[in-house]
């Protein structure tokens, strides 16, 4: 399933771990559409779908779940190893 993206930075980065202070490893445009294969619990980030704990892997990195629009307030995917 993809999901949209809408950025905490422009453009959205993808991080190394669950976290802002993790080493960014890649960055996805504003609109952008990403596969989220899992999803682990980490910082808590305030973004433009509200506050939460979820961030999703997308392949390069985690990005925070509150700036993608998953359609769901909780988790979409498996539980990331």
């Amino acid at each position: 399933i993809q999901h949209n993206v809408t950025p905490r930075r422009s453009p959205t980065s993808a991080e190394a771990g669950a976290s802002t202070t993790s080493a960014a490893v890649g960055s996805r445009a504003d609109g952008a559409y990403v596969t989220i294969t899992c999803q682990k619990r980490g910082q808590s980030v305030t973004g433009t779908y509200g506050t939460s704990t979820l961030w999703d892997y997308i392949g390069s990195g985690y990005v925070a779940d509150a700036y993608v629009m998953t359609g769901s307030d909780g988790q979409v995917a498996p539980t990331c190893p």
